[in-house]
């Protein structure tokens, strides 16, 4: 089935939709852009994008889905795109306020655009709102690390959970957002912290925090663990990463600085 449609008097045959496409699904023909047997689509959507003219569609990223960019407005400069970036920081404290449904879908929708290992995307969201359940999410947590021969990497969290009640895993955050997978999705991984990632640089335009949930990550990935029946993650589905959201409780006033630049430049 032909995925590929070309308006032939808009099309000037500049070859743009051939040279961005990654998987060189397209060859220039004798009256526009053609497909190329025994080549598959990987759907990214870049032929259509990339149109000067708007004269490709693609059955798998229909031009209708996609928005047109307004480039003069869009734009920030250098120095707003390093304090944007540099300005996200891993929050540990939460007030005790919950984050509506509403904010909380609009965070995870724009996850889902970010990039992913041959656009296989392949991540869904489960998103915990329940303070209950989080609660038992942290006790089953601290029972494994207890047990766990990593245990001496967060000593620390298992002694100030045991000992005081300080929950070091989702430090007090009235949410946590699981990205699961397909259990033979081999790009899992990379895909889920991709995608978390975008959501992490999002989440402060909507006024909210967020920090990996690393130790739970860990016990949720452990073969049969409970936490899957917990969240009543399919048989079929693992939990890849996840990331602890909510208000945070103080704000940063400075840039915080990194170990020097490490590079080398071979010209």
């Amino acid at each position: 089935m032909s995925l590929i449609t070309i308006n032939k008097e808009l099309c000037v045959k500049c070859k743009q939709c051939i040279k961005e496409c990654p998987v060189s699904y397209l060859n220039m023909g004798n009256s526009g852009p053609e497909e190329r047997a025994g080549v598959t689509c990987t759907a990214c959507g870049h032929c259509v994008a990339i149109c000067p003219n708007s004269a490709i569609d693609n059955k798998r990223t229909p031009r209708v889905g996609q928005i047109e960019i307004n480039n003069s407005s869009l734009n920030l400069n250098a120095q707003q795109a390093e304090q944007f970036l540099r300005s996200r920081r891993s929050i540990r404290n939460y007030k005790d306020q919950s984050v509506s449904k509403e904010k909380l879908r609009e965070l995870i929708d724009l996850a889902r655009f970010a990039p992913t290992s041959r656009n296989s995307q392949g991540i869904s969201f489960v998103v915990v709102q329940n303070k209950k359940l989080l609660k038992k999410a942290l006790e089953i947590t601290i029972q494994m690390i207890e047990v766990s021969p990593l245990r001496y990497l967060v000593e620390e969290a298992v002694k100030d959970y045991r000992e005081k009640g300080i929950d070091s895993v989702f430090r007090g955050a009235s949410n946590l957002i699981v990205a699961v997978s397909d259990n033979n999705l081999l790009e899992a991984r990379d895909n889920a912290t991709s995608c978390l990632t975008y959501l992490e640089l999002y989440a402060p335009s909507l006024g909210l925090g967020s920090c990996r949930a690393g130790i739970f990550e860990h016990c949720a990935s452990i073969e049969n663990s409970p936490l899957l029946e917990l969240f009543n993650i399919p048989k079929e589905k693992k939990i890849v990463a996840a990331v602890i959201v909510g208000y945070p409780k103080y704000n940063y006033k400075r840039l915080v600085d990194r170990d020097p630049l490490d590079a080398i430049f071979i010209e």
